[in-house]
């Protein structure tokens, strides 16, 4: 005797797994995108945004600023959560989606970056006081920040595909 899943459940289940595995893609992506094209000077990137946030959220600046050392280098392991946590819940929520309204994959992904970035960047961070408004934000900044969305939703996107294929044997609902 085994547990019956429904079809429904089933693609929500393996929607989560991939979405999960493409949130790492997702993140590893754009982390090596910044660091082509960093979106903050050194001075703004002093308290990135994932530290700002967990810092209005009322944490220490010694907790959001905390590091491992790596080759003789400290990396904020803080951020990195964040950062990740960030890819991976869009991802899974990316990929359910995906399943039922097969439109969200306009552009192979690019699109749902474009989006997030519109709405955390231009929207969301500037109301909560998080980052500048817009206007004040350099240009290198929204630059980076526009194609790495994109760029690191469309390798994820990419990569839910593939996975998606080869655990169901079906073809992607956007087909």
């Amino acid at each position: 005797m085994g547990i019956q899943v429904d079809s429904r459940n089933k693609k929500i289940l393996v929607a989560i797994l991939v979405g999960i595995i493409a949130g790492f893609v997702c993140g590893y992506a754009k982390l090596g995108w910044e660091v082509v094209l960093p979106p903050r000077t050194l001075l703004r990137d002093a308290t990135n945004p994932p530290q700002m946030i967990l810092q209005q959220l009322g944490l220490s600046f010694a907790f959001t600023h905390s590091t491992y050392t790596y080759s003789g280098r400290h990396l904020p392991y803080v951020s990195f959560f964040v950062h990740f946590g960030f890819s991976i819940f869009f991802m899974v929520l990316y990929s359910i989606v995906a399943e039922f309204w097969p439109k969200i994959t306009l552009w192979q992904g690019a699109a749902y970056g474009l989006v997030l970035w519109v709405a955390f960047h231009i929207v969301i961070m500037p109301l909560l006081g998080t980052v500048p408004a817009p206007w004040h934000q350099p240009f290198d900044e929204h630059f980076s920040e526009i194609l790495g969305h994109m760029f690191c939703f469309w390798a994820a996107e990419v990569a839910r595909r593939d996975m998606r294929s080869r655990i169901t044997h079906a073809p992607d609902p956007a087909d």
